[in-house]
């Protein structure tokens, strides 16, 4: 079932877009929420805009929850994952790193695409948290060394290296 359409997307794009610091964060999540209440009732989607509304405007204690809900009602593609990234990342800032650091460990084995950094950086932060500052220098230059315009190599070896320490 599509729970979108081309002309929804695009206006939640919008709404988007046009966030900022200066934007009043009780009408944007107004809006936000006009907006998902067109999907179906317990639309994945809808769930995750709304955490994702909620993690914008430094409600990171009313999002976790929708992220969860968003995840187990099958949330797909870019949103999955960027569910994923956000909800760990929020999980940590709530004061639960190792939960972030379990969440994006798994999702590291889930695939690899152009929010890999993003969950290694979030990964890495998670990991400073309890303190595995090594591993967590590590897993930045790695993701860093892609980047790079020269080096790579290096770095990806440094990298290792520092894990090589650790054991």
């Amino acid at each position: 079932m599509i729970e979108t359409t081309d002309e929804w997307e695009r206006r939640i794009g919008e709404l988007w877009a046009a966030f900022g610091d200066d934007t009043d964060e009780t009408e944007f999540v107004a809006s936000l929420d006009r907006l998902v209440a067109e999907l179906p009732p317990g639309s994945a989607i809808g769930s995750f805009e709304r955490a994702c509304a909620f993690d914008s405007t430094g409600h990171s204690d009313r999002a976790v929850p929708l992220y969860a809900a968003a995840l187990e009602r099958g949330l797909r593609g870019v949103r999955r994952r960027r569910a994923v990234i956000q909800m760990s990342s929020s999980l940590r800032n709530l004061g639960e790193p190792q939960t972030a650091v379990d969440l994006l460990r798994r999702e590291l084995d889930v695939e690899v695409d152009a929010l890999t950094p993003a969950v290694q950086a979030v990964l890495a932060l998670a990991l400073t948290d309890i303190g595995r500052e090594r591993e967590a220098v590590s897993i930045a230059l790695t993701a860093l060394a892609g980047y790079l315009p020269r080096y790579n190599r290096s770095m990806a070896r440094y990298a290792r290296e520092l894990l090589d320490e650790t054991d």
